[in-house]
C-alpha cells in the first residue's frame, strides 16, 4: 500500500493494499478504503466511511466530517461513497444524522466538480455529473444520470428524478421532475424532456415521444396538475417512463416544478 510519509493515517483505518494515499493526507478511525482508489493529496476523511475500488480524490476534498446542521449532537452516524467516483478540488461531503438515518451515500461513477456541497443525509445515486459549486442541502435526493449546473443550489428534502438536467445558477425549492430540463434563472421552469441526454443513453424514440405528451400536458394553461395527470393516464399506456413520471408526481411532498 504506497502511503506518503508525510500523511497521518490512524492505524484502526483499513486501507487495501492497492490504494493509493498521497501527501499531507489525513485518515482517521474507521475509515475503510478499498481497490485502486487514489487519494491525491491533502485530503482529510473521518470515519466512519466506507470508500469503494477505483475512485480518485483531488486535493483539499473533506470526507465524514460532521454536520453542520444545528441538531447534530455528535451522534455515530456514517459516509458511504460507491466505486469509479471523481471527487474534484474542495469537495465536502458530510455524515449522516439521527434525523436523516445517520447515513450520507454516494454511488457509482460520479463526477462532483471543484467546490460541490453534499450535506448531511443525502442520497445521490450513480452516473451523475454536479458541475462546479453545486450544493446539496440535506436530505435531498439525487436520481441516477442527473445532471446539475454550475453554482445551483438544492433545498433541504428535495428530490431530483433520474435523468433530469438543470441549468447552472438554478434556485430548487421543489423537486425536479425525471427526465426533465429545468432552470431556473429568475423562476423555475421545466423546459421540457431530456431528448439528447435520453437518446445517447438508448432510451427509444416512443418513449422520448410519450414524454414529450405528458410534459406537453402537465404544461398546459388548461389543466391543473390533477387534471393533466388523469389525462395521461387516459391517453398514453404502456409506456414505464411516463408512469415513472407521474408516480413521481403522486409521492411529492414538496410539490414538483412545471
Amino acid at each position: 500500500m504506497p502511503v506518503h510519509s508525510s500523511a497521518i493515517v490512524d492505524p484502526r483505518a483499513r486501507i487495501h493494499e492497492s490504494a493509493d494515499v498521497g501527501p499531507f493526507c489525513v485518515i482517521g478511525p474507521e475509515v475503510q478504503i478499498g481497490p485502486g482508489t487514489r487519494l491525491m493529496a491533502h485530503v482529510y476523511v473521518e470515519g466512519p466511511t466506507w470508500i469503494g475500488e477505483e475512485n480518485i480524490f483531488f486535493p483539499y476534498s473533506s470526507l465524514g466530517v460532521a454536520s453542520q446542521d444545528l441538531k447534530y449532537k455528535g451522534e455515530r452516524a456514517e459516509t458511504r461513497i460507491g466505486s469509479r467516483n471523481k471527487i474534484r478540488e474542495f469537495v465536502t461531503i458530510h455524515r449522516g444524522t439521527e434525523g436523516g438515518g445517520l447515513l450520507t451515500r454516494l454511488g457509482d461513477e460520479n463526477l462532483l466538480m471543484a467546490y460541490v456541497h453534499v450535506a448531511h443525509d443525502v442520497y445521490l445515486g450513480s452516473h451523475c455529473v454536479l458541475a462546479n459549486g453545486v450544493t446539496l442541502g440535506g436530505h435531498a435526493i439525487v436520481g441516477d444520470w442527473a445532471v446539475i449546473g454550475a453554482f445551483t443550489g438544492v433545498h433541504q428534502f428535495c428530490r431530483i428524478g433520474r435523468h433530469a438536467m438543470i441549468g447552472g445558477y438554478s434556485v430548487l425549492t421543489q423537486d425536479v421532475a425525471p427526465y426533465s430540463m429545468t432552470v431556473s434563472p429568475r423562476e423555475v421552469k421545466v423546459f421540457g424532456v431530456n431528448k439528447t441526454g435520453l437518446e445517447r443513453r438508448g432510451f427509444s424514440s416512443h418513449s422520448i415521444d410519450h414524454l414529450h405528451k405528458a410534459f406537453r400536458l402537465l404544461g398546459s394553461d388548461k389543466l391543473n396538475t390533477s387534471q393533466a395527470i388523469e389525462k395521461i393516464r387516459a391517453e398514453i399506456t404502456g409506456c414505464p417512463e411516463v408512469d415513472e413520471l407521474l408516480d413521481f408526481f403522486a409521492s411529492s411532498e414538496r410539490g414538483v416544478i412545471k
